[in-house]
């Protein structure tokens, strides 16, 4: 799922929501430089029609659309899938690590892909307890559905008193007792605790649907988390617990799941009227669902037998899938190997529960009988038609304005809701003090990440009372820490849409079918797409949101957080043919960085004196590199005139980066990239900011679309990722043909 892990302190401005090449020695000729035989020959005369009045999205040929995706594929993301699946084959904890790590590392020389930032990074400010709810990186959407633990008080809490509370948590974390202690802490120290909480949200959390198991897309996967539950849930201290599941069973090979479910828990809808009880089926019925939706939000269960052959179609009975009802109160799930990783599944929405009864009143049907489009067919058309079995009922929702969630009484831990009701207050993003506004008005009452603009209203703006005169900034400003999310910036190698694929009267291209062809082309080339990597200067370019002090704060360097995973035992894997042997305690990045040091690029994923000499990916930018990008382009330029295609300051590539113009912040970011790639590759490149004149039009250019042809940008986007799960394969499945992010590459 396209899905990224929102910090709890109200609004971080995000563009999104909110993802190999041949080895070789440097910017110097690999086994096929430039990944063709695909490559798109020189006109033989002028094509000056406007490609987005040639490439519309009638036009498009799906069947050729879909054999040149398998076709690029195979040239660019090749190697890395042929070294993920041997790493996909082996279950011993170390070499499996150490071999996605290969493989991460063909991914990333591709040039194709390469990582930008975390969701963190920022300074902020904020009166909520740290810790009061979990902060696992995986095995839910989202921080939405916890919103429901959330203690927040009457005053912004100095970073000190942050600390204490931290060290706190670490005490007693594993004991059940951290929640409880925090809340007569907060009325031992004079804090009120709130019963509601106000926020902002951009349109990257705009429900596009409120059919939760139709999308792999955060915008709906992090609100609707708050309307159902799942099997299990995680607690303050990051312990799973039951929740509709009262408890679960494991077979001695590890192949069979049983869970015994709760009874006497209820459906609702929107009103809190029941509907129906909840059975094992239910989690029978969603799984199938959101199978016979394509099959992207299910491919995390790709372990449960049968269930990929039932989204190929290869099985059309689905009582031969591994998810069963044995009973209406046990649910049963097969695999066809041992995944210790599922269990932290059961509380998302790849697991989560669908009333049969009720989706079949809103006129849904199963296998060859579903049809979305059909006349009669209201579920998840809105939020009066779904059913509720979470902490929330939607009460409100305007779009772009408003969404409000009030607690529901039937919820089966109703007593222990905190914030009763969670209201999200719309941000269009052209005002760079909205939440700080908002904020200091007492509108939102949870804090707010401090970016540029707001930074400096901080240390500008005096605490009411305060007896030394400190500023905001001064007395409670804080760093928000990494996180294990990655956004990435994408090279769209196949690009067919040169207007928005859901309004090709906005975002129109001004390039040519001539100049289309000659931006493929380069595109197609290996060197070409490094030399964009290292010509991005992402700190400048994150210094225009958070401030010079933190531009480097939330930028990343892998895919897979380098610190995510690391081995329990010593391992040996080939690096290049050399046996390799690894220590216990190696991180995943430090294996990343020696597959790319054996391979002879010029990339910094691992920095082993970060994170107070722990090590680690972030914090640094390890792919900028202005002398590479320049000799990466010149051996670029040399292979696209054997091609036939001269490029050259005179006669450069164009490529289309959507333009944030709706935004001070964004715009001022897109610039700089603007800047930051031009320059560095001496005008043999121009970026034309296409400009959106707000966020969803934005987001319909490069987040949207769920087929390659819908993708309008040829570099940049705005897709990111989170874990699932607590092993590397939760980031690089995305990666394979059907894992939900080629589309930003243009392809599938």
């Amino acid at each position: 799922m396209k899905r990224i892990l929102a910090l709890l302190l109200a609004l971080v401005m995000v563009f999104a929501l909110c993802a190999c090449g041949k080895t070789g020695q440097g910017p110097g000729p690999a086994q096929n430089p430039t990944d063709a035989p695909v490559t798109t020959e020189p006109a033989a005369e002028v094509d000056d029609r406007l490609a987005a009045d040639v490439n519309t999205q009638d036009a498009v040929d799906e069947a050729a659309h879909y054999e040149i995706s398998d076709t690029l594929y195979e040239q660019v993301f090749g190697e890395f899938r042929k070294y993920y699946e041997v790493a996909l084959e082996n279950y011993d904890q170390g070499e499996r690590m150490g071999l996605m790590a290969v493989a991460e590392a063909k991914l990333l020389e591709s040039g194709a892909v390469f990582p930008y930032e975390n969701n963190a990074g920022n300074y902020a400010i904020s009166k909520i307890i740290p810790h009061s709810v979990p902060s696992v990186d995986w095995g839910f959407d989202g921080d939405y559905r916890s919103y429901k633990g959330l203690l927040i008080t009457d005053q912004y809490l100095e970073p000190s008193v942050r600390s204490e509370l931290t060290a706190k948590w670490g005490e007693l974390s594993g004991t059940g007792t951290w929640h409880d202690w925090a809340k007569q802490w907060a009325a031992d120290n004079g804090y009120t605790l709130a019963d509601s909480y106000t926020l902002a949200y951009t349109s990257g959390y705009e429900p596009t649907t409120w059919d939760t198991y139709s999308t792999n897309q955060t915008a709906t996967g992090a609100p609707l988390s708050m309307t159902w539950e799942g099997l299990l849930a995680y607690d303050a201290e990051n312990i799973q617990q039951p929740a509709l599941a009262e408890s679960y069973t494991v077979s001695e090979d590890g192949l069979t799941y049983t869970f015994k479910i709760k009874q006497g828990l209820k459906w609702v809808d929107y009103q809190g009227r029941e509907v129906a009880d909840v059975i094992a089926d239910d989690w029978v019925a969603a799984v199938q669902h959101a199978a016979d939706c394509g099959g992207t939000l299910s491919s995390v269960l790709a372990p449960v037998t049968n269930l990929a052959n039932y989204v190929s179609g290869e099985v059309t009975d689905f009582s031969q899938v591994g998810v069963k009802a044995l009973d209406d109160y046990t649910l049963e799930l097969t695999l066809d190997y041992a995944s210790p990783w599922l269990i932290t599944l059961t509380g998302y929405s790849a697991l989560a529960p669908m009333s049969r009864s009720y989706y079949e009143s809103q006129g849904g049907k199963f296998g060859a009988d579903f049809d979305s489009s059909a006349a009669d067919y209201n579920f998840g058309k809105d939020y009066q038609h779904i059913a509720y079995c979470g902490p929330y009922l939607v009460s409100n929702y305007t779009y772009q304005n408003t969404m409000t969630f009030t607690a529901n009484p039937s919820y089966w831990d109703a007593d222990n809701v905190q914030i009763k009701t969670v209201t999200f207050r719309y941000s269009d993003g052209s005002d760079p003090l909205f939440t700080w506004n908002n904020v200091m008005d007492g509108t939102f009452n949870g804090g707010c990440g401090l970016g540029s603009a707001a930074l400096e209203q901080a240390k500008a703006t005096a605490v009411p009372d305060d007896p030394d005169g400190k500023t905001y900034f001064d007395k409670y400003a804080y760093v928000v820490l990494e996180d294990n999310t990655s956004f990435l910036n994408w090279v769209n190698i196949h690009r067919y849409a040169y207007a928005n694929f859901n309004d090709e009267s906005v975002m129109r291209s001004a390039q040519t079918m001539d100049m289309a062809a000659r931006a493929d082309a380069a595109k197609l080339n290996q060197n070409f797409r490094l030399a964009l990597a290292f010509a991005r200067d992402r700190a400048t370019v994150n210094a225009a949101s958070v401030g010079e002090d933190l531009k480097y704060a939330a930028l990343t360097n892998s895919y897979v957080p380098g610190s995510f995973v690391l081995s329990a035992a010593e391992f040996t894997i080939d690096i290049n043919g050399t046996p390799t042997t690894f220590p216990a305690g190696t991180y995943y990045g430090e294996v990343l960085q020696a597959q790319i040091d054996a391979d002879g690029f010029p990339i910094k994923v691992w920095d082993p004196a970060g994170n107070d000499g722990a090590g680690a990916s972030y914090g640094f930018d390890g792919w900028y590199n202005p002398d590479a990008a320049a000799q990466y382009m010149d051996k670029a330029v040399e292979e696209l005139a054997a091609e036939g295609i001269e490029v050259s300051a005179e006669n450069p590539i164009h490529l289309d980066y959507v333009y944030r113009d709706y935004s001070t912040i964004g715009a001022a970011m897109d610039q700089a990239m603007k800047q930051s790639i031009e320059s560095a590759l001496g005008n043999r490149v121009v970026i034309d900011l296409v400009s959106a004149p707000d966020s969803d039009t934005a987001s319909y250019a490069s987040y949207y679309g769920d087929r390659g042809y819908c993708f309008n940008f040829d570099f940049g986007g705005s897709s990111g990722w989170g874990p699932d799960y607590g092993d590397a394969q939760t980031y690089l499945d995305t990666m394979l043909p059907d894992g939900g992010m080629m589309q930003n590459v243009g392809i599938y």
